[in-house]
């Protein structure tokens, strides 16, 4: 689960790290009222939205008095930004941060995540703050710094110690950056974070070590722990056929392509969508029922398939181990009546109670095209979209 920039920043005050004071907006006058609350003759006007790359695509405004903070935020709110992690269609702009303008010294970079190949948490840092890790890590991969995390033991001092002077961070600041990279550690490890990223870390003429920019992503799994973080949920910055998906605990992704997809076990959705597109489709979804759906789960999933208007034609891949496809069988007939089901079916099962879900779409009365193996579906619903 993403949340925004200030909800990212309010988490993180909690252990320690220095933010810049600022309010969210939600109109051009709250932003008005928000800058007078700060004071000063500088703000940074910035729009809130679950991407990156905000700055480069006119996100982000410096403005120095209260009537460029009003034009900004008329100008941002109910903007579409496009951004490179938005896509084409760009994500419209409901929240504003106002923050307080801060007199930047140097921009670093700070991240922690989960290294798969080590099975550890791993805290990265490099000079180059205010760059897309990504692009650092392609031109001048030395210039980032790692420290491997001991779960025993937490992030240790002299780790943080060690990346602090390895990014040039100043020596009369390397204790504020210490005692920042362990709050950090810590905030990513009591809410079960997935990603923490601090671009750009900052050091400021009157001697702050600070987040200028947060991004922290929740690993949904553990939400059930921590309803402090479920309460940060914006609906409005997701899919709405993927919060449907989520009332039923179906793991739903929307995609691009125009033939809907629905499988029982992750790994079988992306061999699926794979085979999709080796005979020339493109799938529109990645839908995982699990493996202990009921008939009123594969009921739902199947409706936000077809709710979806690119959808034109559906393909059904079920291997039944722990699911019995007569439940899958039920369920895509239920959903097919309730909906009226008016574009191509391709129904593919395998496993437990395999004739009997076979039967149970035989004697439907709907146009359902059964198909033999993982190949063969794809083949025929390809074809049938086409």
């Amino acid at each position: 689960m993403n949340v925004h920039e200030y909800q990212g920043k309010e988490v993180l005050k909690q252990y320690g790290v220095v933010v810049p004071r600022g309010h969210v907006a939600y109109t051009p006058e709250e932003a008005v009222d928000a800058a007078k609350k700060l004071g000063g003759d500088l703000w940074v006007v910035k729009a809130q939205i679950h991407a990156g790359g905000r700055g480069k695509a006119g996100g982000v405004k410096l403005a120095r008095s209260l009537d460029e903070v009003k034009a900004f935020a008329s100008e941002l709110l109910g903007k579409v930004l496009v951004t490179h992690q938005t896509g084409p269609e760009g994500k419209e702009v409901k929240r504003l941060l106002i923050e307080e303008g801060c007199a930047i010294q140097k921009e670093y970079y700070v991240g922690m995540t989960l290294d798969r190949s080590k099975g550890r948490l791993v805290m990265m840092a490099s000079e180059e703050g205010g760059t897309e890790i990504e692009e650092v890590a392609a031109r001048t991969p030395e210039k980032i710094f790692k420290e491997v995390v001991d779960p025993a033991v937490g992030l240790q001092a002299f780790q943080a110690r060690r990346l602090a002077y390895s990014i040039g961070i100043p020596k009369e600041l390397i204790n504020k950056a210490v005692k920042f990279m362990l709050g950090l550690y810590q905030a990513f490890v009591d809410k079960d974070c997935s990603l923490a990223e601090i671009n750009p870390l900052i050091t400021t003429k009157d001697g702050q070590v600070m987040a200028l920019d947060a991004k922290l992503n929740f690993d949904s799994n553990a939400l059930y722990r921590h309803k402090d973080i479920v309460e940060l949920r914006d609906f409005d910055e997701e899919d709405p056929k993927e919060i449907e998906a989520s009332k039923y605990d179906l793991s739903y992704i929307a995609l691009d392509g125009n033939i809907g997809c629905m499988v029982n076990g992750a790994g079988l959705a992306m061999a699926t969508m794979d085979i999709i597109k080796h005979y020339g489709g493109e799938p529109a979804n990645f839908l995982d029922v699990g493996g202990g759906a009921t008939t009123e789960k594969v009921t739902e999933a199947f409706k936000i398939i077809l709710d979806d208007p690119n959808v034109k034609g559906v393909l059904v891949n079920i291997f039944g181990g722990i699911m019995k496809c007569d439940v899958i069988a039920n369920g895509v007939v239920e959903a097919a009546k309730q909906v009226g089901l008016d574009r191509p079916l391709v129904v593919r099962l395998e496993g437990t109670n395999v004739e009997l879900g076979k039967e149970i779409l035989n004697q439907s009365g709907l146009k359902i095209v059964a198909a033999d193996s993982m190949a063969d579906a794809a083949e025929k619903i390809v074809s049938l979209v086409n």
